[in-house]
């Protein structure tokens, strides 16, 4: 088995979609002896930022000399990202290894994992070859229920920024849905959470009062914006002075301060982690596709962004770095997002918005989402392929205008091999 044939393998047992629960994965850990079991994790679930604090917490642990593996998901440009040690994806040739070492236990399953849950067991056993310190471990989605919550109790389970997403999965209001992912927090532990509304907070204040957790509330009282331009934004909290962000938005500011409190939790319990760490950490992270400035003549600006919450972020980032600007969107969205109510607050800032099809089977028409844009008053026009829409979308902007790109995490890849 080649990479290529590891990667068909893995992505075959796609159809049978999200089915939550983990006796799946706990069976398949179990037939593989239990990597998990060697290793220790900073586990992340929340609806947005994840990626991006998962990424910063293992920046600075790198930093301090630790063997940090990062795991997240999706992937944006190839199947390597979602496993990395130390900043490295993960091999082919260790891909084509792994995967078939865990296709023989689920083959002989009689229930068979998931896509999902197999990639968790073979990141698993390679952090777990690659003799890691710590694992940063993003939960795909939710939190009780996901593959990844069959870890036993980490060194931090952290809670990022709560909203409406997977609601026929995970609850219809911001509180079920933070019930399902205070899912990961387990007796004894300790955990962080980004700051949100009373009700929202108080759920998880009830959870770890009756599992005995030492519960963190990220300090954003104290975050202050020192200066910020397309290079990275500096700012303070607390008594950390003049730290140095490459990661652009206000959004990340206060990820960044989740970040603190997972790192000050884990030197209060004897991790070795300086102050030189932690500015190195942050100075040094990197995160594609948040808001990534991938060329500059035009302004060619790539950003995830694919809910409402999402775009309210993305809405503040083009105030704040972008205003007067002459945008095009190039845009294409998944048929099951609420997209109607995602692109609302968009509509005073572009000027006009160029549609594509996300490789995706949950895909929206690119022909089906300009007509609808159109009926809500915009400017849109669909293109037939990624590539045709990157070269449409650059000659509308125009030298001195930019190209925003968002909708969905899927069209990434292609659309920076359609600017190579």
């Amino acid at each position: 088995m080649n990479a290529q044939e590891a990667i068909a393998y893995i992505h075959s047992f796609f159809w049978k979609g999200s089915i939550p629960g983990l006796s799946r994965t706990q069976e398949l850990l179990r037939r593989m002896g239990n990597p998990e079991k060697k290793l220790k994790f900073i586990h992340i679930a929340g609806t947005n930022g994840k990626g991006s604090t998962a990424a910063m917490t293992a920046s600075v642990l790198q930093k301090a000399g630790y063997q940090v593996g990062l795991y997240t998901s999706p992937y944006i440009y190839r199947f390597n990202e979602r496993i990395q040690v130390n900043g490295v994806q993960i091999a082919d040739e260790d891909v084509a290894a792994v995967t078939e070492y865990v296709r023989g236990y689920a083959e002989a399953m009689e229930e068979k994992p998931t896509e999902f849950e197999l990639v968790t067991a073979i990141g698993f056993e390679y952090f777990a070859r690659k003799n890691c310190d710590i694992v940063v471990l993003e939960v795909g989605m939710g939190g009780a229920l996901d593959s990844t919550n069959v870890i036993d109790t980490p060194e931090v389970a952290v809670i990022t920024n709560i909203g409406l997403d997977h609601t026929d999965y995970l609850g219809s209001t911001v509180e079920e849905i933070a019930q399902t992912k205070a899912g990961i927090f387990k007796k004894n532990g300790d955990a962080v959470i980004y700051r949100s509304k009373a009700s929202v907070e108080a759920v998880f204040e009830k959870v770890c009062a009756e599992k005995h957790i030492r519960l963190k509330k990220a300090d954003f009282d104290s975050l202050h914006l020192v200066s910020c331009g397309l290079d990275g934004q500096v700012f303070d909290c607390a008594s950390r002075k003049g730290l140095l962000l490459p990661l652009l938005g206000d959004h990340q500011l206060h990820n960044a301060s989740v970040v603190l409190s997972i790192i000050d939790t884990l030197i209060e319990k004897g991790w070795n982690i300086t102050e030189a760490h932690i500015r190195d950490g942050l100075r040094d992270v990197s995160w594609p596709g948040r808001f990534d400035i991938v060329s500059r003549e035009p302004l060619f600006i790539i950003d995830g962004g694919h809910n409402p919450q999402c775009i309210d972020a993305l809405v503040v980032n083009i105030r704040d770095y972008l205003s007067g600007k002459k945008i095009i969107a190039l845009t294409g969205v998944l048929a099951d997002k609420d997209y109607g109510e995602m692109y609302r607050p968009m509509m005073p800032y572009i000027q006009e918005f160029v549609c594509i099809t996300p490789p995706n089977p949950r895909k929206l028409d690119a022909s089906e989402l300009a007509e609808h844009l159109r009926r809500v008053g915009a400017t849109a026009t669909a293109c037939e392929t990624i590539s045709q829409g990157v070269q449409t979308a650059v000659k509308k902007a125009g030298k001195d205008g930019v190209v925003l790109c968002f909708g969905s995490l899927y069209t990434i890849g292609d659309i920076r091999n359609a600017l190579k």
